[in-house]
């Protein structure tokens, strides 16, 4: 799991990461280890990113900061803007992730994944319409609120969710597509825990 969130981590440091952090927007870029650490933490509910290992982009790729011992990884920052989106993945996820960036046809996922993003993240619009790729002519930055995802393909049509951000909170992010997923604005940090896991 760590070999495959690493392909992932590089792909996104070679991507987007890296051009932003040139263009001196990165947050993350002059954090210590321990700003880093607690920076991934606060992607996920402190029941799962107190296990989960912490990696974190450097001036030479990704780095480890902390083994973990269950299968999330959290990565504390994904595009390298000036506000940190920290990410926490599961296994099935962090698959997903992969194939995302690397632009392959669908998510080689077999089984749905759950990440969490407790400060928020980055997407880009077009023409009243999420895009998939930020370098698209004439996309726009948009913030995202605190959320959670559900990582498998959802059909707007059957299930009658929206594709846009909206007040109730859920939709539908790259409708049509393979990578068609749930996106929840919902703090994951209010987020009820499990009793056997308090």
């Amino acid at each position: 799991m760590k070999k495959v969130f690493a392909i992932f981590a590089c792909l996104l440091l070679a991507g987007s990461y890296s051009e932003a952090a040139q263009q001196g927007k990165s947050a993350a870029k002059g954090m210590s280890d321990e700003e880093l650490i607690r920076t991934a933490m606060s992607a996920a509910p402190p029941h799962i990113s107190r296990d989960a290992t912490i990696m974190a982009p450097g001036t030479d790729g990704i780095r480890t900061l902390k083994e973990g011992t269950n299968e999330f990884t959290c990565i504390a920052d994904l595009s390298g803007q000036e506000s940190p989106d920290p990410v926490c993945a599961d296994k099935a996820a962090t698959a997903w992730f992969t194939s995302f960036f690397n632009k392959e046809e669908k998510p080689a996922a077999t089984a749905p994944g759950v990440a969490y993003m407790g400060l928020g993240g980055w997407h880009w619009e077009k023409d009243g319409q999420v895009v998939m790729d930020p370098a698209t002519p004439g996309a726009k930055r948009v913030k995202e609120p605190p959320h959670w995802m559900i990582l498998w393909p959802f059909d707007e049509k059957a299930t009658g969710l929206p594709v846009m951000p909206n007040r109730f909170g859920a939709y539908v992010m790259y409708q049509g597509t393979p990578y068609s997923h749930l996106m929840i604005h919902q703090d994951p940090m209010k987020l009820p825990t499990p009793a056997a896991r308090k």
